[in-house]
């Protein structure tokens, strides 16, 4: 298998580029000399066939060959919307939920929030997690990348405009259905999840996601943490839909 590289350039076949600096780091780390073949993919869908002209010190120059139109996505498009587990958790949640097919990541401050992040510092993180959800794309093979949403607070996520989809609240409400039962397959239309941070929804948000339309759902009998409950769905959601 070629070695797999996120570019965020348009490309055509027959364009020669200087590949961004990530990604001619990588090439030159994995010792590639001209004439050898890589996989070039821009985030927008599909990826290229693209072979190794010049390796300098600083630049690697490419030529785009062809385009492949390969897909590994979910047949309907997730939206993780979840409580920003502390510590170094959430990279490694956006770097599972990435492999596992998501397709947007809404990062919230809520009640329980252990994690709380505003202003340049909430967006160097967010930043960051974008990088990870490329990475997460370049070692599993797809050519989609996930979008990191801003932070917000709970309250204005909700009052935002959002598009026509199936919502869904991670609970340990006593009137929770499965998740499989609720979730129809197969399933084709955009499906928003919400989880909670540590310690889950407060009552006052859990009342609040109801009235907006999120239906509550459980993933059975054991509790599971912060930052394992949403890429529990997400594993579900895979295997179903591609039975």
């Amino acid at each position: 298998m070629n070695p797999r590289m996120h570019v965020a350039l348009a490309l055509s076949a027959g364009a020669e580029i200087d590949l961004p600096e990530a990604a001619a780091r990588h090439v030159q780390v994995l010792r590639l000399q001209p004439g050898a073949e890589v996989t070039l993919f821009d985030g927008r869908g599909g990826q290229w066939r693209a072979q190794v002209l010049q390796m300098g010190r600083r630049l690697v120059s490419v030529r785009v060959l062809e385009h492949v139109a390969l897909e590994r996505e979910l047949p309907m498009p997730v939206t993780l919307a979840l409580g920003v587990p502390a510590n170094d958790r959430m990279d490694a949640l956006v770097e599972k939920a990435t492999e596992l097919g998501v397709a947007a990541i809404q990062p919230l401050l809520m009640e329980r929030s252990v994690l709380r992040l505003a202003d340049e510092r909430a967006a160097r993180k967010v930043a960051h997690w974008q990088a990870v959800a490329v990475s997460a794309c370049e070692q599993c093979g797809r050519n989609r990348v996930p979008e990191l949403l801003p932070m917000r607070t709970l309250h204005e996520w909700l009052q935002l405009d959002a598009e026509p989809a199936q919502r869904l609240v991670l609970s340990l409400g006593p009137d929770t259905q499965p998740l499989p039962r609720v979730v129809a397959l197969p399933a084709t239309q955009p499906l928003t999840l919400l989880s909670g941070p540590e310690g889950g929804l407060s009552p006052v948000e859990e009342a609040t996601v109801r009235d907006h339309g999120f239906q509550p759902v459980t993933l059975g009998t054991r509790v599971l943490r912060a930052d394992t409950a949403p890429l529990a769905a997400l594993s579900w959601f895979g295997v179903a839909t591609a039975a």
